[in-house]
């Protein structure tokens, strides 16, 4: 099996990959993640998850090398990190009683041949009507600035939630699992065949 590379530094991705029990490095990808001018998101993400797999090919030439790529889209506007408090609450007040579209773009690259599988995965979120003190009460708690939408669906963020809508909840934390499988399997890699393999 060739070696298996997440090319991200996300403890999400991170975490949401070892469930595969297979063995894997990690690299960072040093791109520029600006959308270009009139992008649609669905292209961004993929545009993206291609461009992350293969900024690392330099440090893994031979590898099979995953890179993914996430935003939030709210009537047309793409959302990004909050960052801090008050951008939080401003997210957060825009969606409450809303439905959130998450785009996850994925990407298996074979550096060797050169060659890129990728595709998008949507993931819907519908959120309560949320109240000022609710939305200040859950980012106190959890404090998630640095994830897309101003929330952490495996955490507290469930809270906000009316209804969740996709066909793997991994896609909301940002690694749709069930398309990676399919995915590695198109590159020879049966996940559960190599269980027996690994120590």
């Amino acid at each position: 099996m060739k070696p298996l590379v997440l090319g991200s530094t996300s403890p999400y991705r991170k975490s949401i990959l070892e469930k595969l029990q297979l063995p894997f490095n990690c690299a960072k990808p040093n791109i520029d993640e600006s959308a270009l001018p009139g992008e649609l998101p669905q292209n961004l993400v993929q545009r993206l998850a291609i461009e992350k797999a293969k900024a690392v090919k330099a440090e893994y030439p031979s590898a099979l090398i995953i890179g993914s790529d996430q935003v939030a889209v709210c009537e047309g506007e793409i959302l990004g990190k909050p960052h801090n408090f008050d951008n939080g609450v401003s997210q957060l007040t825009k969606f409450s009683g809303k439905s959130i579209t998450f785009y996850t773009g994925l990407c298996v690259y074979d550096s060797e041949n050169d060659k890129a599988a990728s595709l998008v995965e949507p993931f819907t979120v519908h959120f309560n009507a949320l109240s000022q003190e609710e939305i200040a009460n859950y980012l106190n708690a959890e404090q998630p600035y640095n994830c897309a939408g101003s929330f952490k669906s495996e955490g507290l963020g469930i809270c906000l939630f009316s209804k969740l809508e996709g066909d793997d909840p991994n896609t909301l934390i940002g690694l749709p699992l069930i398309k990676l499988v399919g995915l590695l399997k198109q590159q020879g890699i049966d996940v559960l065949a190599e269980q027996k393999n690994t120590p």
